[in-house]
C-alpha cells in the first residue's frame, strides 16, 4: 500500500487479456439485458465495472462467467473463442466468480468451507477418507497468505467477520486455480476496516498474476484498487479509463449521468 492509502499498481498493459468480450448482446425474449458491452481483463491487473442496480452487472457477470451464452458478440478465453458448455467448465477452466451471498455454510469450518465440492481424500476403495490434516493445513497456510490469522482451521465459518468470509471464498478461488477473479459487490455490506482489508486481499491476488474484475456501485472503493475503469450503465459499456486518466468526480459523475437519462426517459414516457 502507498502513503495516501492506494495501493500499487501493476502495469498489466503488455500482456494479452486472459477474458476479452466484444460488443456482447443478451437478450431475454424482448428484453435487452446487455446492449454492447466491450471489457476485458489481463493478467495480474484489477479492471473495476462500475455500475448502479439496473446496469446490467448480473447479466454481464453470467455471461462473462459462462452461464449465460451471448446472443451477439465474441468472448475469447486465453485468445481463443469461449466455449464453455456449462459454468463448470469455465471454472475447470480458471474463471472464477466470487457472489455477494457468499455460498458458505456458517456452522461448518473453514476448512470444510475451503475444501466444499473438492475434498482431498487418503485411502482408497472402502478406506477411502476426508484427508482432514491435509485440508486443515492447506486452509491455515491459503488464509496466512491472505493476511488472516485463524484460531484453528476448525474455527465455524459463522464467527468469522464478512471481510473475512470474503477473504475465505477469494483464497479458495484463488487455491483452485482462477485465472480471472469475478468478484461481485465484495465490499458492499462492509465496514471500514473490514472494506480496505478486502481491498488488501485483491491487492494480493492481483500481485500473483491472476485477473481480477471488481464489480462495484462504490467509486471510492474502485479507485483505491482499481487499474482500469469501465462504467456500465443500461447494458452498455460507456469506455474505459486507466488508472490516473479520470478523477473520482469523472467516474461518478458517468454513473449518475447514465442514472439522469434513463430517469428522464422514464418520465418522458422513452422519447429522449
Amino acid at each position: 500500500m502507498t502513503d495516501d492509502g492506494t495501493f500499487h499498481h501493476g502495469d498489466a498493459t503488455g500482456a494479452a487479456p486472459i477474458v476479452e468480450m466484444k460488443n456482447i448482446e443478451k437478450h431475454f425474449g424482448n428484453i435487452i439485458a446487455l446492449a454492447g458491452v466491450s471489457f476485458d481483463v489481463r493478467p495480474g491487473e484489477c479492471h473495476c465495472l462500475l455500475g448502479d442496480n439496473g446496469a446490467g452487472k448480473s447479466t454481464f457477470i453470467k455471461t462473462m462467467s459462462g452461464v449465460h451464452k451471448p446472443t451477439k458478440g465474441e468472448i475469447l478465453f486465453e485468445g481463443k473463442p469461449m466455449s464453455f458448455s456449462t459454468p463448470r467448465d469455465a471454472m475447470e477452466a480458471g474463471i472464477a466468480t466470487v457472489f455477494q451471498d457468499l455460498a458458505m455454510i456458517p456452522l461448518m469450518s473453514v476448512t470444510r468451507n475451503f475444501f466444499m465440492g473438492r475434498e482431498p481424500t487418503k485411502g482408497k476403495g472402502l478406506l477411502k477418507r476426508f484427508d482432514i490434516d491435509y485440508a486443515n493445513e492447506v486452509t491455515m497456510v491459503e488464509m496466512r497468505k491472505m493476511g488472516i490469522n485463524l484460531r484453528g482451521p476448525d474455527q465455524a465459518v459463522g464467527t468469522l467477520s464478512g471481510g473475512e468470509r470474503q477473504t475465505v471464498a477469494i483464497a479458495r478461488a484463488v487455491h483452485f486455480g482462477a485465472k480471472v477473479l469475478i468478484l461481485d459487490e465484495p465490499t458492499s455490506a462492509l465496514g471500514v476496516r473490514q472494506t480496505s482489508n478486502v481491498l488488501a486481499t485483491i491487492d494480493k491476488v492481483r500481485n500473483q498474476g491472476i485477473g481480477v474484475v471488481f464489480i462495484s456501485h462504490n467509486v471510492r472503493h474502485a479507485l483505491a484498487v482499481g487499474d482500469r475503469f469501465t462504467v456500465l450503465n443500461r447494458g452498455q459499456t460507456l469506455g474505459t479509463a486507466k488508472r490516473g486518466d479520470i478523477s473520482p468526480e469523472e467516474l461518478q459523475d458517468l454513473m449518475a449521468g447514465g442514472q439522469e437519462m434513463a430517469a428522464l426517459e422514464g418520465s418522458l414516457g422513452g422519447t429522449v
